[in-house]
């Protein structure tokens, strides 16, 4: 018995030696999560025997547990790199064909020849379905989609409302409206112009011409450009006809040089025609009146001047939160949220099956999976940038390393000693 008792404590020994090997040889594993040995000693007593006289028959490997402690962040420069500074695995479908989830503390991601963000598995990166402002649309696990970068450059938005603020020279001599000729500057006081889209994504320039008719009134005319660069005149809806029947209108003023109103009002075009197959029904409103438009004894000055117009962008970059929220921005300056990385949690981490490459599934020791958004309940805090690096500290496994020889070396001892003791009895005469 004593050779099965000793041969017992080599094998435990020889356990603890193959663990914290592996965790060694793990220490610079992004998401890895080292493992202990445990260990449960062998009784074995008939049922009348006496267990207070009873000696144990060696040792037994229990269980190995991975020990899932957050270890230390590193940052890089690739915002694709993802870490949880808090509790949360992130979860992933395997492929495409198979919409099994697996979780991973391992954030190294990368995009695949279709878009998709993976890790260096292939595994696809799963994430909540977004409204535009980034609030998630459903929030179970059935609903996580793969997260996909844009195949496409960015959705073109039609101009429809332009912002101006400015200011008229009060002491501009007054012109005829009847007289205005865009080519002709003496026949108008001021002008300013601005890009506008079609909505194709084309870009137009449009120009507004300030004529000032009467004391405190100006007249304002707009010409635009077509596809292929003709002037384009731009009539507004309901204005006074003017040149060639082109409808403009005034803006009116009190004695202090501030803006009193539009005639008409609101100030919005009929339909523009840009041409090169875009919308022809594509009207612009005006907006004078909230823009902190004055007449004052200055020279003609502009504050402000915007529209709400885009035209196609390319993908530039990504930009990920601190709650999840993926947002893909384009070279036209309008962002997109693709998504909420979805984070798991689980009753029982350690009873998770490992599956390698740093990830597990759900069993039934750990439980069912609990899924929510990073910074909400007791999910931790996304990195975007950082990457969590082993928590194996390498002194206390060295120290294992040492410590497992040394019992190793014991129990080899022991069944030496067993074997010479065995040996004199046989030799007795």
């Amino acid at each position: 018995m004593s050779f099965n008792t000793a041969l017992s404590g080599l094998n435990a020994a020889q356990a603890e030696l193959n663990v914290t090997s592996n965790n060694i040889a793990n220490v610079g594993t992004t998401g890895f999560k080292e493992s202990r040995a445990e260990f449960a000693d062998i009784y074995s007593t008939s049922s009348f025997g006496s267990s207070g006289t009873n000696i144990g028959n060696g040792v037994l490997l229990a269980n190995v547990a991975q020990q899932f402690g957050q270890g230390n962040l590193e940052f890089t420069s690739n915002t694709l790199d993802l870490a949880v500074s808090g509790e949360g695995f992130f979860v992933f479908s395997p492929s495409d064909t198979n919409t099994d989830s697996i979780f991973s503390r391992n954030g190294e991601l990368g995009v695949d020849s279709n878009g998709f963000v993976v890790n260096n598995a292939g595994a696809r990166l799963q994430v909540f379905p977004v409204n535009p402002d980034g609030t998630v649309a459903a929030n179970s696990l059935s609903s996580l989609v793969p997260l996909q970068l844009p195949q496409q450059a960015g959705v073109p938005t039609v101009t429809t409302l332009v912002d101006i603020g400015i200011n008229l020279g009060a002491s501009e001599p007054i012109l005829s409206a009847a007289a205005f000729d865009p080519l002709q500057t003496s026949t108008f006081n001021s002008s300013t112009s601005l890009t506008v889209y079609d909505s194709l994504g084309d870009s137009h320039v449009v120009t507004a011409y300030y004529v000032k008719v009467a004391d405190n009134q100006w007249a304002t005319y707009y010409n635009g450009t077509d596809a292929n660069g003709t002037t384009l005149p731009i009539d507004i809806a309901g204005g006074t006809a003017g040149v060639n029947g082109q409808l403009y209108h005034t803006m009116n003023f009190d004695n202090t040089g501030s803006f009193v109103s539009n005639t008409p009002d609101p100030l919005t075009t009929t339909a523009i025609d840009f041409g090169n197959g875009s919308d022809p029904t594509q009207t612009i409103n005006f907006n004078y009146a909230n823009n902190n438009t004055t007449q004052f004894s200055s020279p003609f000055t502009v504050n402000t001047l915007n529209q709400n117009g885009f035209p196609i962008g390319r993908l530039t970059g990504l930009e990920i939160s601190e709650t999840g929220v993926v947002r893909a921005n384009f070279s036209n300056g309008q962002t997109t949220a693709l998504g909420k990385i979805a984070l798991a949690r689980f009753q029982n981490a350690q009873g998770l099956g490992q599956l390698g490459n740093n990830s597990w599934q759900d069993t039934i020791d750990s439980g069912t999976p609990l899924v929510g958004e990073a910074l909400t309940s007791s999910f931790g805090q996304l990195r975007a940038g950082a990457l969590e690096v082993s928590n194996v500290d390498l002194t206390a496994q060295l120290v294992n390393l040492i410590a497992a020889q040394r019992n190793f070396q014991a129990n080899a001892k022991s069944i030496e000693t067993n074997n010479t003791i065995t040996q004199a009895i046989i030799n007795i005469r």
